[in-house]
């Protein structure tokens, strides 16, 4: 029986470092249990002493540079597969060695582990098309970037308004994005944005109800955007007072309810609005405001989405890659009006048309004042969404360019029906791409159902 090799205490040290003495220690992977110690474990015998280095590099090494020791190792050690395979033996004379020098090696890998490239995690949306400047037969005509701020006055400046407003949540099965953008005309000549936008969560839990409100100020006008603000602040407060009934309602689809309820807290708002402008001194007519409203509520089991509002505008639905057209006209509107709220029926009950529906108007009388001009109708939509839908609403900036130029629904088309909902970065830029012949403020509302 032949004795057993030398272990590598009793042997004689080779000269150079190209006899290791163990190998070097590497990571664990996840169930590998370490076995018996390695010093009890024979090593493979070592080359005679009367070998040189250069001996153990194989046949088809390259020679080693003219001028250098010969104690120096011509390449590093080839590293281990993984901890928990076959080591290979380094002390062997065919032990391979790498081609590249010390210096420039590659860190070691583990074939049991994937290695995952940088940014490897974020793929990207397929088939998403990059954003773009403008659509249609050529660029606009202003600058794409605010050229002009507007004018500020040291005591009142609690009045300036921003550029730009940008907002987002997800509530239920929902995300919402919202933003309010001046337009091209007003960044060119210095004037605030006359559109304002209001988001707001009223309630906790799956009982909280998320408003936007978004309003539109009169062309033209020196307070447009003060009294675009105003009626968003006052349906906020209205909604919020009664965001509790307001939900349940929308859980229990009690449209006529929903209907009567919405139209009143409307016709409150604007009615305070007409106040306000009696106060400063004002026309009611340039101390106005469209007013468009979006109620979602947080409960997961809900899908009912509310629109109501007062005054031009859109509201669209993507559905299966085509655009929808669903805001309502005015002879969609059912229900009696409210007792003193709303519009005034369009005939008595004998048949009988009144005078306001034909634009004239009656007399001033010593003991009654005139009667108010025509408002604008009330409109109210409720609908069921579908997972995949995605629900715009926005303000005639918006509205009046997705009617008019094809080009901007189809980009928009090929943005949102893939890859999700965008970010609030990627929101902004899609709204943003102008249309010639279109340069007034935009502000929109979108929400993606899972």
């Amino acid at each position: 029986m032949p004795a057993d090799p030398p272990r590598p205490a009793a042997a004689p040290a080779p000269a150079g470092p190209s006899a290791p003495a163990a190998y070097p220690p590497g990571p664990t992977p996840p169930g590998y249990r370490a076995g018996a110690p390695r010093s009890s474990v024979a090593p493979p015998a070592p080359p005679p002493p009367t070998a040189s280095p250069a001996s153990a590099v194989p046949a088809g090494a390259p020679p080693r540079p003219p001028g250098a020791p010969l104690d120096s190792p011509a390449a590093p050690p080839v590293p281990p597969a993984s901890p928990g395979a076959a080591q290979p033996d380094t002390w062997a004379p065919h032990a391979p060695a790498p081609e590249a020098a010390p210096d420039a090696a590659a860190p070691p890998t583990r074939a049991d582990l994937s290695v995952l490239a940088p940014y490897e995690h974020l793929p990207a949306a397929p088939q998403e098309r990059p954003s773009v400047a403008h659509v249609g037969s050529g660029p606009p005509t202003y600058d794409a970037e605010p050229t002009a701020l507007p004018p500020a006055d040291p005591d009142g400046l609690d009045d300036l308004v921003s550029d730009t407003v940008l907002d987002g949540a997800r509530y239920g099965t929902s995300t919402l994005r919202a933003v309010s953008v001046r337009g091209d005309s007003a960044r060119y000549r210095g004037e605030p944005r006359r559109d304002a936008l209001l988001t707001a969560r009223f309630g906790t839990a799956e009982d909280a109800l998320v408003l936007v409100a978004m309003a539109t100020g009169a062309r033209a006008t020196p307070g447009a955007h003060r009294a675009a603000a105003e009626a968003c602040r006052w349906i906020g407060r209205a909604v919020g007072r009664s965001h509790a009934r307001l939900a349940e309602d929308i859980r229990a689809a009690r449209r006529g309810d929903l209907k009567s309820g919405l139209h009143r807290l409307t016709d409150r708002s604007l009615g305070k609005l007409r106040a306000s402008a009696a106060e400063q001194g004002v026309e009611p007519e340039d101390y106005t405001a469209s007013l468009r409203c979006l109620l979602l509520t947080a409960d997961p089991e809900c899908r009912t989405r509310v629109f109501f509002g007062v005054g031009d505008g859109g509201l669209f639905r993507l559905r299966d890659g085509e655009w929808q057209d669903i805001e309502p006209r005015t002879g969609d509107i059912t229900g009696e009006p409210v007792v003193g709220f709303g519009s005034l029926p369009h005939e008595t009950p004998e048949g009988d048309r009144l005078t306001m529906d034909l634009g004239i108007a009656t007399p001033p009388s010593p003991y009654e004042p005139a009667p108010a001009p025509p408002r604008a109708p009330f409109r109210f939509r409720a609908s069921v969404a579908r997972p995949g839908d995605t629900l715009l609403l926005c303000t005639g900036g918006l509205a009046d360019p997705l009617r008019g130029e094809p080009g901007l629904c189809e980009h928009l088309t090929t943005r949102w029906s893939t890859g999700g909902p965008p970010g609030l970065a990627a929101f902004l830029a899609d709204t943003q791409v102008r249309v010639k012949g279109y340069a007034d403020d935009r502000t929109a509302a979108a929400v993606w159902e899972a």
